[in-house]
């Protein structure tokens, strides 16, 4: 069943006053009528039925005998009847109406406010227990609310949500980072300490060791960097015209000697030339990411197949492996940070779970979208999916 359509703000309000004005007006003045129907029946009821009927007379032609009429409407209804008088008893009756209206004018005011004051208490202690660091916590949607107002808490919650999300991935991408430098720095300083002891002999070989340790915690600071500027939007961009398949060839023959000595063949196959403008650097980068992650975890397929289309809105480039793939539900948080399907090949292999994140925070600051899936046969597909003018070459454009 169709939820009820909800009114804007205004209308809401509109509605709502107007109805209580009316609806007070129409109630003193359906009181007042109502008040002179039982006033006149009461004394038409007690009147003669010879005067009833002269009366009836004299109402519709008051001028034949306008003496008599008065008379009688003075012996019926109280000679005070006509007087032009404050303290009447029409006044007071009208008085009288306002005074008992009153309560009920309030009562329904309040009553048709409720919505909107519930409303705004349950979204004032919502943000409260965020502020107090209770991500994910919701206000809940009060039945007639206006619309504006439906929406804000639809959105407060939704943001409430996205706060708790970003929480728990810090805390868990800061756990995973002081694993992962941890890791290097230990073996590094432990080998030192080694050397100094005089367990280890200071020799070539022990210092390459403790090299290739600096050289990986150089690359994790690194990595960490470029992923800090693109969360904050400041992912520095060289502009340049290229060709996306001619990219993807030198990425393919820089990668060859890796590829040779895992017995990974890469392909990359085009229809048409592929002209863009963009930074060829960065998307040098995401191109080698995509490469290296198959060479780590699909090189037993023995072929990666990078396939460039053209669309209207742009590019599609999609990276086909023939390895075991991943588990579906890994699928999700594939580019997340310090994520790995498997961590202990991953760590062996040298990985150190940035890659993929890396490879997604450029795409996006591109304008582009960074999506995988797994194939129908065997293999993972990795669909880079880039737009004609990234948001960059918009802004030059602009500025020129």
């Amino acid at each position: 069943m169709s939820q009820p359509k909800q009114q804007s703000l205004w209308r809401w309000i509109c509605v709502r006053i107007l109805a209580l004005a009316m609806g007070s007006v129409v109630l003193i003045a359906f009181s007042m009528w109502l008040r002179f129907v039982i006033q006149n029946l009461w004394v038409l009821h007690h009147m003669p039925a010879s005067q009833r009927e002269e009366l009836a007379l004299l109402l519709k032609h008051p001028e034949r005998d306008v003496e008599r009429f008065h008379h009688l409407v003075d012996a019926g209804w109280g000679i005070r009847y006509s007087l032009p008088d404050v303290a009447s008893s029409d006044w007071l009756t009208l008085a009288a109406l306002i005074v008992i209206a009153l309560p009920i004018i309030v009562f329904l005011g309040l009553r048709t406010a409720r919505p909107l004051s519930v409303q705004f208490s349950r979204l004032a202690t919502a943000a409260r227990s965020v502020a107090r660091g209770e991500f994910g916590t919701r206000a809940v949607t009060v039945d007639n609310a206006p619309a504006e107002l439906a929406q804000f808490t639809e959105d407060f919650n939704l943001m409430s949500q996205q706060l708790a999300r970003y929480d728990r991935e810090l805390r868990a991408s800061h756990v995973a980072m002081a694993h992962e430098l941890r890791s290097p720095l230990t073996a590094a300083i432990g080998r030192l300490q080694g050397m100094i002891d005089g367990v280890f002999e200071p020799d070539p070989s022990q210092l390459k060791m403790v090299m290739k340790q600096l050289h990986h915690l150089n690359r994790l600071t690194d990595e960490l960097h470029l992923l800090s500027l693109a969360d904050a939007g400041q992912l520095s961009f060289t502009l340049s015209a290229f060709d996306l398949t001619e990219l993807l060839r030198e990425r393919v023959l820089w990668m060859k000697p890796q590829a040779e000595a895992a017995g990974l063949q890469m392909q990359v196959s085009a229809s048409a030339a592929a002209p863009f403008t963009g930074d060829p650097f960065r998307l040098g980068q995401v191109f080698t990411i995509l490469m290296e992650n198959a060479l780590r975890y699909a090189a037993e397929g023995k072929l990666l197949s990078i396939v460039v289309e053209s669309r209207p809105q742009g590019y599609l480039i999609t990276f086909t492996d023939r390895g075991p793939g991943v588990a579906p539900e890994f699928l999700p948080v594939m580019f997340e940070r310090f994520t790995r399907a498997d961590s202990s090949r991953a760590r062996h292999s040298g990985g150190s779970g940035l890659g993929l994140s890396i490879a997604r925070a450029i795409c996006e600051a591109c304008g582009g979208q960074l999506v995988a899936s797994l194939s129908q046969e065997k293999g993972l597909i990795i669909s880079l999916h880039l737009p004609l003018a990234s948001p960059q070459v918009a802004i030059k454009n602009r500025m020129n």
